[in-house]
C-alpha cells in the first residue's frame, strides 16, 4: 500500500489549501525567472505546511521536470556539486525546462558542512534553472550569504480547518467511513502538519477504513509523551541515578526549554543551602556544555549534559525532601522566543550593513543600525535607496517599517 502522503502529492496548485500567497509568489518566480533578480526562492515555515508539495504542483502544471536533492544527504561542496552541479547547466533529455529543488537545507551544520553552504550559493549563481530551497528555519546566520541570492517565501503554520479539509478529502477518495467531529479531532491534534495528520489517518485506517473516536484515543496515548512536570519529578523526588537519568528521554522540550524549567522550579525544591548549591554546580556545567555545542558544534557533548541535569542534580541532595512544590513554568521562555524572533531579523539587517561598510556586525547593529532605521521611517529617497543597495527582502522592510 502507497503511503497517503505519496499517493496525495499535489498535482496542481488549487490542491493546495491555505498557502495562496506564497503559492502566488512561488509560481511567480519560477514563471518569471529570467527576469529576477535572485536565482534562488527559498521556502520556509513549519513542517508539513506544503513547501516541497508546492513546488512539484508548480512543476506539473507549468510541465517542468524536478531534480529534487535534500541537503541532509550531502556533507560537503564536491558531493553537492557532483549531484546537481552538472544539472544546474544541462537541459533534460527531453528539452523540458526544470526546476531544482534543494529540500531541508536545516539539514547543513554550519560548521562541518561550510562547503556545502558554499556549494549551494555557487550552484544558484550559475544556474540556468530556477532554484528552491526549503527550510524550517532560515534566520540562523548560517545561511546568511544564502538568504542574500533568495527570495523569501514564507508558509504559514496551518490551521485545523485547512487540515481538516485535506484529511475529508482523502477520506472521500478511500470511501474511509468516519464522523466529522472526530477527523476534526484528528485536524486539532495534529499541531498544523498535515504530512503529520495524513500518516496518523492512515495508520488509524488501515485494517478496518474506519476512522472512529476510540482509534484516535488510542493515537493519543500511544503518542502521549511525558510533561516536563514528570521528568522533573523523576529528578527531583528521587536519589536513584538511574530513573533520573530517564527522565527526559520522552519529553518534546528542548535543551534550552529543559534548562530554564530545571533553573526555575530547583529553589523550589531543594530547601537545603547546600544541597541548592550542588544542584546550581551542576546545572551551571551543563550550561557550559550547551554554549560549546553552539560554538563548536560538539554535539557529544549532549551526553555529559543529560547526564549532570538528571543524575547530577537528581543526587545533589542528601535525601528526598518530604514537602510538596507544584512545579511552574518559567515566564523567561515566551520572552526568549519573542525576542529571538524579533533578533534573527535584525542581526540579518546588520550583517548586510556590515558587509557594504567594511565593518563588523557588532559595530554595524550598535552604532549603524538605529540611525539607518530612524533615516528609513523618515526619507522616502533614502528608504528606496537603502531597500536596493542593501538588497533587503520583505521581511526585513516590515521589520524596519515596524
Amino acid at each position: 500500500m502507497h503511503p497517503y502522503t505519496k499517493k496525495y502529492i499535489p498535482e496542481k496548485s488549487s490542491d493546495i489549501i491555505g498557502q495562496d500567497a506564497a503559492l502566488k509568489e512561488l509560481k511567480d518566480f519560477v514563471i518569471n525567472f529570467k527576469r529576477k533578480k535572485n536565482k534562488a526562492a527559498l521556502l520556509y515555515g513549519p513542517s508539513g505546511t506544503g513547501k516541497t508539495g508546492s513546488v512539484y504542483a508548480i512543476a506539473n502544471e507549468l510541465g517542468l521536470e524536478i531534480l529534487e536533492v535534500n541537503a541532509s544527504d550531502f556533507r560537503n561542496a564536491e558531493q553537492i556539486d557532483s549531484r546537481a552541479g552538472m544539472a544546474a547547466g544541462q537541459q533534460s533529455l527531453f528539452f523540458k525546462s526544470k526546476i531544482i529543488l534543494v529540500d531541508e537545507v536545516d539539514g547543513l551544520s554550519g560548521t562541518q558542512d561550510r562547503g556545502g553552504i558554499q556549494a549551494i550559493i555557487k550552484l544558484v549563481e550559475k544556474s540556468a534553472f530556477p532554484i528552491i530551497l526549503t527550510a524550517m528555519n532560515p534566520w540562523d546566520h548560517k545561511f546568511a550569504a544564502l538568504r542574500r541570492k533568495s527570495n523569501m517565501v514564507e508558509f504559514q503554520p496551518l490551521d485545523a480547518n485547512s487540515i481538516f479539509r485535506i484529511l475529508k478529502k482523502i477520506c472521500d477518495e478511500e470511501k474511509i467511513k468516519h464522523e466529522e467531529e472526530v477527523l476534526k479531532g484528528l485536524a486539532r491534534r495534529s499541531a498544523g502538519d498535515a504530512r503529520a495528520a495524513i500518516n496518523d489517518l492512515q495508520t488509524l485506517t488501515i485494517e478496518k477504513n474506519e476512522l472512529t473516536k476510540e482509534s484516535l484515543e488510542e493515537l493519543h496515548e500511544r503518542n502521549k509523551v511525558d510533561s516536563i512536570i514528570n521528568a522533573l519529578i523523576k529528578i527531583f523526588r528521587t536519589t536513584d541515578p538511574k530513573i533520573a537519568l530517564s527522565a527526559f528521554e520522552n519529553v518534546e522540550e528542548n535543551l534550552d526549554e529543559q534548562l530554564l524549567w530545571i533553573d526555575e522550579n530547583l529553589p523550589r525544591e531543594y530547601t537545603k543551602a547546600e544541597d541548592l548549591a550542588n544542584a546550581y554546580d551542576k546545572l551551571s556545567k551543563a550550561d557550559v556544555f550547551s554554549r560549546r555545542i553552539r560554538r563548536w558544534q560538539h554535539y557529544r557533548f549532549l551526553v555529559y549534559i543529560n547526564e549532570l541535569i538528571t543524575a547530577g542534580i537528581a543526587l545533589s541532595k542528601e535525601k528526598k525532601y518530604e514537602h510538596h512544590v507544584q512545579y511552574k513554568p518559567t515566564g523567561k521562555l515566551l520572552k526568549l522566543w519573542w525576542a529571538k524572533q524579533k533578533s534573527m531579523k535584525k542581526m540579518a539587517i546588520a550583517e548586510k550593513i556590515a558587509e557594504k561598510t567594511h565593518t563588523s556586525k557588532k559595530k554595524a547593529l550598535q552604532n549603524t543600525l538605529p540611525y539607518m532605521q530612524v533615516a528609513f521611517k523618515k526619507n522616502k529617497e533614502f528608504r528606496e535607496n537603502f531597500i536596493r543597495e542593501m538588497d533587503l527582502g520583505e521581511e526585513e522592510i516590515e521589520w524596519l517599517k515596524k
